[in-house]
């Protein structure tokens, strides 16, 4: 997790200080694509808090009320970051965008003078917006270093339809869209005074809009799988599996049933046939070997639930004994 918080935090750096430059050279310029990227940067600044909200509150250890701990947490502030990404940075986006378009003429280029030296509306937003390619690219690339650490040799896109850690890759595409952005209004606003048709600014600006809106659908359509519930890697699966056959008080293995309560919380329920003649003490050992096996094979599997059954058992139609450890 720690290395999630890392890229989260180099995100909000890089977005606040964007943020304000922007916004300057917004009021300034009258640039709509400008305008629009403030926005941006200001909400994913607030979704950097958000994300490092959930972290702290899915670590909260495991009551009453929630036996399985607070880790679905993580994947609710997630889902909201990518709710704010299209109501606010792609809804306003394109709304500002829209009403430049049909008004392309509201807002004049503008100057500012600084120290003496009288500088364009056009001027300020290339120095900002090419301030701001510089800072998201380092962020994008710390993001890009970390989700590196976690994935491993797992291709990218495979990696971030298995990551069950969705802060890392929602920093990363956060930071991928404000790059798009970027470019998109830079060449907005030049090729608005270039050619003289503001509209172009306004064209950018539903551009960045549309950018924002895809990646958070994509961020929704994430979180949503992660909400209702992921079973574990088909290679844990297997794992446990092999585990239970290999043990010989294990006649037979059934269903084997696992959901993410969080990034690193695991339950698992195994369906076991033992093996007849085994005495009730025997069959509690074999529970306990195979319970302190899949821990020392996946630490991540909080909690174990077998249901063991003996093949006498079965061939009578009596009801299975259940053994629960957590």
């Amino acid at each position: 997790m720690a290395s999630s918080k890392k890229a989260i935090y180099a995100a909000i750096a890089g977005n606040s200080a964007i943020a304000v430059t922007k916004f300057i050279g917004a009021a300034i310029s009258g640039s709509s694509a400008m305008l629009a990227e403030g926005i941006h940067s200001l909400v994913d600044t607030g979704n950097g808090g958000l994300l490092l909200l959930g972290i702290k509150r899915s670590q909260r250890p495991a009551d009453e009320d929630h036996p399985f701990g607070y880790g679905k947490s993580l994947y609710f502030y997630t889902l909201i970051v990518a709710v704010l990404i299209f109501g606010l940075g792609g809804g306003f986006s394109m709304y500002e965008g829209l009403m430049h378009v049909l008004e392309p003429g509201h807002g004049g280029p503008g100057t500012v003078t600084v120290a003496g030296v009288t500088i364009s509306g056009l001027t300020l937003n290339t120095i900002v917006l090419s301030a701001a390619i510089v800072f998201e690219a380092l962020a994008l690339r710390t993001a890009l270093q970390e989700f590196k650490k976690q994935r491993g040799d797992t291709p990218f896109f495979t990696a971030i339809k298995e990551a069950k850690d969705p802060t890392t890759f929602t920093v990363v595409f956060e930071d991928s869209a404000a790059m798009a952005g970027l470019v998109v209004a830079l060449l907005g606003v030049h090729l608005a005074a270039a050619l003289q048709m503001p509209v172009i600014d306004g064209i950018a600006s539903i551009v960045i809009g549309l950018i924002l809106c895809g990646v958070a659908v994509f961020l929704i359509w994430e979180s949503k799988q992660l909400l209702i519930g992921e079973a574990a890697d088909p290679a844990i699966r297997t794992s446990v599996r092999h585990l239970a056959d290999e043990d010989d008080a294990v006649s037979n293995v059934g269903r084997i049933l696992t959901v993410h309560m969080g990034p690193n919380t695991l339950v698992l329920n195994m369906d076991l046939e033992f093996s007849d003649g085994l005495s009730t003490g025997e069959v509690e050992s074999a529970v306990d070997r195979l319970e302190r096996g899949v821990r020392e094979l996946h630490p991540e599997v909080k909690y174990v639930f077998i249901e063991a059954r003996s093949i006498a058992r079965r061939a009578q139609g009596g009801a299975a004994t259940a053994s629960a450890t957590a």
